[in-house]
């Protein structure tokens, strides 16, 4: 049997309401670019990245999901077996913001207890026409006993940080990672989207 290229696999989730940037974060991260059209995401798509991280070569399964509630019976599946989750709102829309409760519900009702997770306040380019201060987030997060940080996928601001961030505290929850190896075989058989299930879901930030 060939040796694994990787000392773990672990599967992140990116929710939020549709058009607040997820696809655009994923493809900052991953390809270091940024595609200012918008395109929803269509159901569920992923990328793979490899990171080296105290140490240890991990990779990163991270699947981004569509906002709209019409795909939700679709990508509902895609929390279990998650080892974490950024919640991701939009700094320019107060709808999105307040929207955060109900993804939150969702992870509650449908990811693992022991998920690690991180709120994402994104397009933080987008200054001036913020509608969401810097301060409602973070005491969002407070409330959830969560991590927070503001990105934009536009100038690249936090990105990788986020992602390290969400990637280092899965690596410390022992917790989580004793789900490890049961994991890695369902985004294994999950690793083939269906036909048709891509795009691209940015604006701006």
């Amino acid at each position: 049997m060939a040796k694994k290229s990787y000392d773990a696999l672990f599967k992140i989730l990116l929710i939020g309401d549709s058009g607040v940037g997820k696809t655009c974060l994923l493809v900052r991260y991953v390809e270091e670019s940024f595609v200012p059209t918008f395109i929803s995401t269509i159901g569920i798509d992923f990328k793979i990245k490899t990171i080296e991280l105290e140490g240890k070569k991990i990779k990163l399964q991270i699947w981004d999901t569509a906002g709209q509630e019409r795909f939700h019976t679709i990508t509902s599946s895609y929390y279990r077996g998650a080892m974490g989750i950024m919640l991701i709102y939009d700094i320019t829309s107060r709808q999105t913001f307040d929207n955060v409760q109900t993804w939150m519900n969702r992870t509650f009702s449908l990811a693992s207890n022991e998920v690690e997770k991180l709120l994402i306040a994104n397009k933080c380019d987008m200054a001036h026409n913020r509608v969401v201060s810097y301060e409602e987030g973070r005491q969002k997060a407070e409330e959830y006993g969560i991590g927070f940080l503001e990105t934009s996928a536009k100038s690249s601001t936090n990105v990788h940080k986020a992602f390290e961030e969400l990637t280092r505290a899965i690596l410390h929850n022992s917790s989580i990672r004793r789900h490890e190896s049961s994991t890695v075989t369902q985004v294994h058989r999950l690793a083939e989207p269906p036909n048709s299930i891509s795009g691209t879901c940015c604006s701006t930030g």
